[in-house]
């Protein structure tokens, strides 16, 4: 997928680009590919970028390390602002007030948009932080040849000093 010349947007109909994906997303391992539909409008000063789609995707159970399949599906928008002076490097303080307004996307109006490295990111956000296969997942149980409980060596002087106290 090749990035969009944003000048180019301004000449489409509706300064609109429709993507069909129907392909895997290299830098994310799924067992499917992405299938959906990206939109990216020009609004003159923004770029209106929004997708719907789904994969699945191979995740391991935080709790009880299981791996499982989880259908990862997307349906979310994003506005990028254009601003001419996105491309330049900014020298910043280490440490320096932020203002609600630098905590948006922007790209130079005369630049590219990658939309490819957007829809990863995208996906990205969507993965779940807690990966729990199932409701009544448990943690593996330890078994040992004679149910005796797996003592730390290194407890060893402490669990002397206990059962020469309770003697």
């Amino acid at each position: 997928m090749q990035a969009i010349y944003i000048p180019h947007l301004l000449n489409a109909p509706n300064r609109t680009q429709t993507l069909l994906f129907d392909d895997f997303i290299p830098e994310l391992e799924s067992l499917t590919p992405f299938r959906g539909k990206m939109t990216v409008r020009h609004g003159g000063t923004f770029l209106e970028v929004g997708v719907k789609g789904e994969t699945i995707i191979t995740l391991t159970c935080d709790r009880c390390l299981q791996q499982y399949n989880r259908r990862l599906g997307l349906d979310t928008s994003e506005i990028i602002w254009l601003d001419k002076d996105a491309e330049l490097p900014q020298n910043y303080p280490q440490e320096r007030e932020v203002s609600l307004e630098d905590l948006s996307e922007t790209l130079s109006p005369d630049g590219h948009f990658d939309p490819q490295g957007w829809l990863y990111e995208q996906l990205s956000l969507a993965v779940p932080l807690r990966k729990l296969c199932g409701k009544d997942c448990q943690p593996p149980t330890i078994k040992t040849k004679e149910n005796k409980p797996i003592i730390d060596s290194r407890w060893s002087g402490l669990e002397a000093l206990k059962r020469q106290l309770q003697n």
